[in-house]
């Protein structure tokens, strides 16, 4: 090994435990910090008007002497998404394959952020690294985005094998299959932390390889009629190529509909990871003249999301694609809980409306290893301990007890939440004291300026609406000059509360009346004053808490 015995060893979890998405861990070796992944994660419905959130790393900017490198392992924006934000506060090397460092440009662009080509490293996965005091080892890994790796940084006391999204595909579709050989290389010289995707640790079984979507797709399209519309993850290029191939077979010209759509092709087509057949892609315009039933459409929304097309083609919002008769349309990608009755009410309104829809299992396998896939893993890297990371708790606990199945006791599996600390001393683990950590969320051109309290109003304004009171007081005599003027939005319909309003306007003018008798004059008290009362009123008639905002100005 190339470090002496009194290595100091941390491993923290910034983001991606407790979470889909949002893929953030850090590894410390003698204060050298190596961050793996810097990912996004999409707001929950309660994240009103929040378009992005990403981990916090106010820590790591405060040590950012101390960061080596940025590694990452592939190039889906649960693990790349959050860079282009976090690189403006951080601007270390970062490291990555030739695929997922040119997905890196994309996102960078279409944030516009502009960062120094000398700050990219590309990773040859057969080739060691030296990145300050370690030795980094990179093995292939197969995923759904290609040019997948995984990580094994070399201390004194193991190997911390960071294992990326995986699976074990023994038929993979583009021929690259997860390292078996190198990952157990890692295993006979001694592993003393794996740490694991838990994405697919509750489902049992294994992973059923991608080669089969290819039938699926050329028996479909066998039999489609009119036009297939696909609907499917941008960086899916496993995926898309399965089905440019059937297209191929079947004669079709394939559409492609969403911008990041078109650059992921074209960036993977650049790159060599994807083979599109010649004059097969068509323009959205010869689109509109084309036979068809010699037609197929790839859609994508802006983050390259299936759901958006999918939702927006249902509701009649596309601006493009307006269902025809005998449309098929595949809905290529996974139910997951977050968005299965989004993606169910926007199937039943197709299937109303006498389009064909295909979705499931025959048109999307997972490139997450379930648990004979995780079994596997464990047998190969036989790791001391394991740290659950990309998942929710649920599955975190399910792949420790995978763990505890193959002979590693619980007490060697940490289930960690953002922040939280694992500290290894001459081969034994222990928690450590936390480190500060969390979410920032992401509105627009602000990131971290939306906290609880900005969430909180939303919601009130979203679910009881808001009042807005506007009175002019005189600046010298102190009293009411014009109004209370009380404007309502998404609270009450006007016109059928008229006697509510005009009880409400009576309260604001009698709260006023005896704070200025009293010769209370300041604008706080008389705004807290006019809140207070106009809440319990409101409460009383309607069980309602609408936003207050009263509004004085002096003449």
């Amino acid at each position: 090994m190339t470090h002496a015995k009194k290595d100091s060893v941390k491993i923290y979890a910034m983001g991606g435990v407790g979470e889909i998405g949002n893929n953030m861990t850090v590894i410390e070796v003698n204060h050298d910090i190596y961050i793996i992944d810097a990912g996004l994660m999409h707001p929950h419905e309660d994240m009103l008007g929040v378009d992005t959130v990403i981990p916090d790393v106010s820590y790591l900017v405060e040590r950012r002497d101390q960061i080596q490198g940025l590694f990452l392992t592939h190039g889906h924006q649960a693990n790349i998404g959050g860079l282009p934000y976090l690189m403006k506060e951080l601007k270390v090397p970062i490291y990555g394959t030739r695929l997922t460092l040119a997905l890196v440009w994309e996102s960078l662009r279409k944030v516009g952020v502009s960062l120094p080509k000398d700050l990219f490293n590309t990773i040859n996965p057969d080739k060691r690294l030296k990145v300050g005091q370690c030795m980094i080892d990179c093995f292939r890994t197969y995923h759904s985005v290609p040019d997948a790796v995984g990580f094994a940084i070399q201390t004194a006391q193991g190997y911390i094998v960071h294992t990326g999204d995986y699976k074990f595909d023994f038929t993979p579709v583009g021929g690259i299959r997860t390292d078996v050989s190198k990952i157990s290389g890692f295993g006979d010289r001694g592993v003393l932390c794996l740490l694991s995707d838990s994405k697919h640790a509750e489902i049992p079984g294994k992973a059923a390889s991608d080669s089969l979507v290819g039938d699926r797709f050329n028996h479909i399209l066998y039999s489609a009629e009119g036009r297939v519309i696909v609907a499917i993850h941008a960086t899916n290029i496993h995926r898309i190529q399965q089905f440019f191939n059937a297209c191929a077979i079947h004669n079709r010209k394939v559409a492609l509909d969403g911008k990041y759509l078109e650059r992921v092709v074209s960036i993977a087509a650049r790159e060599g990871f994807l083979d599109i057949p010649q004059d097969m892609l068509i323009n959205w315009e010869k689109s509109l003249k084309h036979p068809k039933e010699e037609l197929a459409i790839l859609t994508s929304g802006p983050d390259g999301d299936p759901l958006t097309p999918l939702s927006n083609i249902a509701n009649h919002l596309h601006k493009k694609l307006r269902l025809k008769e005998h449309d098929l349309i595949i809905y290529a990608a996974s139910l997951t809980p977050s968005n299965e009755k989004t993606v169910t009410n926007a199937i039943d309104q197709l299937m109303s409306e006498g389009a064909q829809v295909v979705f499931g299992k025959d048109v999307h396998v997972s490139g997450h290893g379930s648990v004979e896939d995780i079994k596997l893993m464990l047998q190969l890297t036989r790791p001391n301990y394991v740290i659950p990371i990309d998942g929710e708790f649920k599955m975190m606990k399910a792949n420790q007890a995978i763990a505890e199945s193959m002979g590693i006791p619980a007490s060697h599996t940490f289930l960690l939440d953002k922040g939280d600390v694992v500290e290894f001393i001459n081969g034994e683990a222990r928690s450590s004291d936390s480190v500060p950590a969390g979410q920032l969320l992401v509105d627009g051109l602000g990131v971290g300026d939306v906290g609880n309290i900005v969430l909180r109003d939303r919601r009130l304004l979203s679910q009881d609406g808001t009042v807005i009171v506007v009175v002019t007081l005189g600046r010298r005599t102190k009293k009411i000059l014009a109004g209370p003027e009380i404007i309502t939005r998404g609270f009450v319909y006007v016109r059928e509360s008229e006697d509510l309003l005009d009880q409400a306007n009576h309260i604001v003018s009698d709260v006023l009346s005896k704070s200025l008798t009293q010769h209370v004059s300041e604008w706080s008290s008389l705004k807290s004053g006019i809140r207070d009362s106009l809440s319990r009123y409101f409460f009383d008639k309607t069980k309602r808490r609408p936003m207050i905002l009263p509004i004085i100005m002096e003449f």
